[in-house]
């Protein structure tokens, strides 16, 4: 893992899409297409904005996948991640193939059967995640599910995250939050040839401390990104306002 720390937000977003972007005109170059993992939420939109606008990426040759959707929610709700990528991401650059999620299928197990048969055959050249304030990666709350290799799972969200949702303003009441959601799965994120993770604000402070200077483990699931040989840890300086020195020179 290396840690890069930004002295703004503006900076540290716009310098991970710069990588980002990179990555991926580096997989169609050796490869002729490229795939990622598109995460959502508050902390993700300076990165996607830069990110769409990055010039030189055939987005025609790129498939998409996302993290999490939560279940039983339309398509059309504020909340809903397909929303939020569609008006971020895919509604701005022509991605040549999309796989959202369907939270609120009519049959969500084949849903989620459909979606893992389709990622099972698709190796993914990047994985683009933030770090929950509850310390999880996609909607995997502490304690994670760090051994299933089941690349899309359905998960309770605890508390602590459902109060992060209506904290961004999401939601009105946390009773409005959902308690459960589709969400990649630890060891799927893991699979991804690189992982790019942006994760400003001082409310993410201790849980950046807490995944990156305590034990990996299910509790602080974000800290299994340590153990990836290619992942790029994006702060700012309010984010990593708790971390050691020793921690920042780490790779």
């Amino acid at each position: 893992m290396k840690i890069a720390v930004f002295p703004s937000a503006a900076e540290m977003s716009r310098t991970a899409a710069e990588s980002a972007a990179e990555i991926l005109r580096t997989a169609i170059r050796e490869k002729g297409r490229a795939a990622f993992v598109a995460a959502t939420g508050a902390s993700q939109f300076a990165f996607l904005e830069h990110l769409t606008a990055a010039q030189g990426i055939p987005w025609e040759r790129i498939t998409m996948f996302h993290l999490d959707e939560y279940i039983d929610m339309p398509a059309s709700h504020p909340a809903s991640f397909r929303r939020y990528l569609r008006e971020r991401l895919t509604g701005k650059v022509p991605i040549g193939t999309v796989h959202f999620i369907t939270g609120d299928a009519p049959d969500l197990a084949a849903e989620i059967r459909r979606l893992n048969a389709i990622i099972a055959a698709t190796p993914v050249d990047a994985a683009f995640v933030g770090i929950g304030e509850n310390g999880h990666l996609a909607f995997n709350d502490p304690p994670a599910d760090f051994a299933t290799e089941m690349p899309f799972i359905v998960v309770p969200l605890d508390e602590a995250c459902r109060r992060q949702q209506m904290g961004e303003g999401w939601f009105k009441t946390l009773d409005h939050v959902p308690r459960l959601a589709v969400s990649m799965s630890i060891r799927q994120i893991l699979k991804a040839a690189h992982i790019v993770g942006t994760v400003p604000d001082q409310r993410k402070a201790k849980a950046v401390q807490a995944c990156l200077e305590g034990q990996i483990s299910p509790l602080f699931p974000a800290s299994v990104l340590r153990t990836h040989p290619r992942c790029h840890l994006f702060l700012d300086a309010a984010s990593a306002s708790l971390l050691k020195k020793e921690t920042l020179t780490r790779e």
